[in-house]
């Protein structure tokens, strides 16, 4: 894994916009626009680097799994600040007829810097972003700087192909919406369910756009309705369960889910179990589930425990996004511990790779439960928030 720096090429940001990337720079504190999509450097990798890192993703992946089983039978929701027990019951539901219900992808942010064993940070596996970006522009980048070259992403294809191996999933004779927030400003998950609604229609399915803001519930037949008040039998939402579950339409949700075998009248996806992968306390379940495994870091909900005294931990809010509530604690300063109100995950500090002054995380990506593909992040700074850099990749 090495880091070169490259010269952009003449109208980057009118190319990159026209393949998808909508916002292709970032808006800064100080008013100023920097690039989110930065081209003035990539990655390369060597072939088995990759296949290793594959490797590595599917077993993870297999981890996870394991993991969401052991939750629902154990019926340790609680660790996952999950209270109540209707929801924990639709969720063990979902997890228990997942083959009934289509589940279409995620993303694993790992540690590496390719000197020793990739580290899971987290694996965000019910509204991952920079989808687009790793599936497309980086794609088109790589074949007109260095034709003949490979990556690693073949994201586009097993999406589509995931689309039409799910289809007779989904209920026979409606449309399959695709929901966003329309309160994202940036404009990214409007950008990403864009494209996911694409790949749904090159694999033949029919579809409609709908923002979240606009489902509407229809009291007599007690169902959702989108603008034209057709009943939502299926919608693909880029938008947290916990947000889902919880909103002032929470309740409705909840009556009237389709959690497979036919029941109820609304099939969400991504499905209530991937609840299950997207919260941090699985960092500490799979830590107790695998203890030393290669790649994973040591991780625990009831404190850091021996991490305050050696490596250093950092505190993650067990549902935080891009970085945001996540403190990073260095080794002998006395430990921290967050509100039982504010419950986090304490995992091992493992400070991000450092290439050039930029800290580098991977997102490797899974559909359906295969490798798909690799994006890479940078960041000033040690945690990757919203300020972070996309950066292109190839294979050597």
């Amino acid at each position: 894994m090495e880091r070169h720096t490259i010269e952009p090429r003449p109208g980057w940001q009118q190319t990159v916009e026209a393949q998808g990337l909508i916002y292709p720079l970032t808006r800064y504190p100080d008013d100023s626009l920097r690039p989110y999509w930065d081209e003035s450097a990539y990655y390369s990798f060597t072939l088995p680097e990759v296949e290793a890192l594959e490797e590595v993703v599917e077993e993870l992946h297999g981890m996870c799994l394991a993991a969401a089983a052991h939750i629902v039978d154990r019926d340790r929701f609680a660790d996952l600040g999950i209270e109540d027990p209707r929801l924990a019951e639709l969720i063990a539901e979902s997890w228990r007829r997942r083959d009934e219900l289509p589940s279409l992808y995620g993303r694993f942010d790992l540690h590496y810097d390719g000197s020793g064993p990739a580290k899971m940070l987290e694996y965000n596996a019910d509204t991952p972003t920079s989808l687009v970006e790793a599936a497309s522009p980086q794609w088109f980048w790589m074949e007109e700087r260095f034709p003949g070259a490979d990556q690693w992403n073949s994201l586009h294809e097993r999406l589509v192909a995931a689309w039409k191996r799910q289809a007779p999933l989904l209920p026979p004779g409606a449309p399959l919406h695709f929901a966003h927030s329309a309160g994202d400003e940036l404009g990214e998950d409007l950008m990403t369910v864009a494209y996911l609604e694409e790949t749904a229609q090159q694999a033949g399915l029919e579809t409609v756009t709908i923002s979240m803001e606009d489902i509407g519930w229809d009291q007599l037949s007690g169902r959702f309705v989108d603008q034209r008040l057709r009943f939502m039998r299926a919608c693909f939402k880029l938008y947290p369960w916990e947000w889902l579950a919880t909103d002032d339409f929470g309740p409705h949700v909840l009556d009237t889910l389709d959690n497979g075998g036919g029941t109820g009248s609304t099939l969400w996806i991504e499905p209530a179990w991937k609840m299950l992968l997207s919260n941090k306390a699985l960092l500490a379940i799979l830590w107790e589930l695998y203890p030393g495994h290669p790649n994973l870091l040591p991780a625990y909900l009831d404190g850091p425990r021996e991490l305050a005294h050696t490596r250093g931990y950092v505190a993650k809010p067990l549902l935080g996004r891009e970085g945001a509530g996540v403190t990073l604690h260095e080794p002998g300063a006395d430990p921290v511990l967050r509100d039982p109100d504010d419950p986090c995950c304490y995992q091992e500090l493992a400070p991000l790779p450092d290439f050039d002054g930029n800290r580098v995380v991977l997102g490797a990506w899974v559909v359906e439960d295969e490798s798909a593909g690799l994006g890479i992040r940078e960041s000033a700074g040690p945690v990757t928030d919203e300020y972070a850099r996309f950066l292109p990749h190839v294979i050597r």
